[in-house]
């Protein structure tokens, strides 16, 4: 495992720090997660039929856990204990509220000056916004990214997945890898601030640029389904396809197929039911299935897939030829359904990563005693 050897101590609850640990743990880290009396709450939101939150279950494997009382002294104490030996903090307290549990930066650097100290919150330690409070949908509302998903009526909708959460995760786990890279080569820790409002906006870059030359708040405007090339279109049992064909070899790979060569030259007009073709192409897909399309994909290279629910896309050929899901039986949950968080090299081809179950709530400290007892 590429991260064996790396100890992570993670006093995150939730989604955020639990994702990003949970990234580290599948590259071979050792984490530790330090949770406040009574346990990360995500152990007790949607719970399975183990009783236990699907929301911790999902993003914990691969970890132990210790529970710290970190307003007392005893806790504290315990808790520069473990990170005394550790390579990587996580934390995502308010700014100020680490240094006030005696688990900040400056005190943890005293101990070990070699350590990587990430904090990861939603709006970073200096900001105007930096002492609020906030949810991901803020996050996505303040970053500018919610402004690009919108209903027919032009509204912001609140997205089905917490983009701002994971890909905070994401950010935290990429800082914290070249931070642990840079260690190697200098010798030197690192403090890194991380914020879920600015990971999000670093996915506009395109936005802002376009934004600031024509005025345009939504990107490319050839790839915001203007286009009747680069669409979504209803089938006939009211499931939906996308079709991609941007570049001209596969916008007439599709005519071709569907033996409308006619609509050749009507690839980049808009996608609005005053376009003749666009009316054409809308009523040609509402007369096939689904299934019926997905097997002319497959015949037909035109950039043309079915859009999938998450029990379609993880029972796909494709998902299981790249081992992307698989059901863990699991001691203390029972049956597991895990998710690869990682790609390309970091693992062998076929090979799926280590998975130990989800941590029973102070779990660590158990094992600590019975190694003691038995030294």
């Amino acid at each position: 495992m590429l991260l064996t050897g790396v100890k992570v101590v993670d006093f995150t609850p939730l989604l955020p720090g639990p994702y990003a640990s949970l990234r580290l743990a599948d590259l071979g880290a050792e984490v530790v997660k330090v949770e406040p009396p009574g346990g990360d709450p995500a152990r007790y939101i949607g719970l399975n039929s183990a009783g236990a939150g699907v929301v911790f279950l999902a993003n914990n494997r691969n970890k132990t856990s210790v529970v710290l009382d970190l307003k007392t002294a005893s806790g504290q104490s315990e808790a520069m204990a473990l990170v005394e030996s550790a390579d990587v903090v996580l934390e995502g307290f308010r700014p100020g509220v680490a240094d006030r549990l005696g688990i900040g930066y400056e005190a943890v650097r005293r101990v070990n000056p070699r350590i990587v100290y990430c904090s990861l919150t939603g709006y970073g330690q200096m900001s105007p916004l930096a002492d609020m409070a906030g949810h991901d949908l803020n996050y996505m509302a303040t970053s500018g990214m919610l402004a690009q998903f919108r209903d027919a009526e032009g509204r912001p909708v609140v997205p089905k997945v917490q983009l701002a959460d994971l890909l905070g995760g994401v950010v935290a786990s990429e800082a914290i890898l070249a931070a642990l890279l840079h260690r190697e080569r200098t010798g030197e820790g690192r403090y890194l601030d991380v914020a879920m409002t600015d990971a999000l906006m670093g996915l506009l870059t395109m936005h802002a640029l376009i934004d600031a030359v024509n005025g345009y708040p939504w990107g490319v405007q050839e790839l915001g389904g203007g286009l009747v090339c680069y669409n979504l279109y209803r089938t006939r049992d009211g499931r939906m396809v996308s079709l991609g064909a941007l570049e001209p070899k596969f916008w007439e790979a599709f005519c071709a197929g569907v033996k409308r060569p006619d609509w050749v030259q009507a690839q980049f007009t808009p996608a609005t039911l005053e376009n003749p073709v666009f009316r054409e192409v809308t009523d040609l897909f509402a007369q096939r299935s689904l299934a019926e399309w997905t097997q002319f994909g497959q015949q037909v290279d035109c950039c043309l897939q079915p859009v999938l629910e998450v029990n379609e896309a993880f029972a796909s050929d494709y998902a299981k030829a790249r081992g992307m899901v698989w059901d863990a039986e699991t001691p203390t949950w029972g049956t597991l359904r895990q998710v690869h968080t990682h790609a390309g090299g970091s693992r062998e081809p076929g090979q799926r990563p280590r998975c130990s179950e989800p941590p029973r709530l102070d779990s660590h400290r158990e094992v600590t005693k019975l190694d003691v007892t038995q030294s």
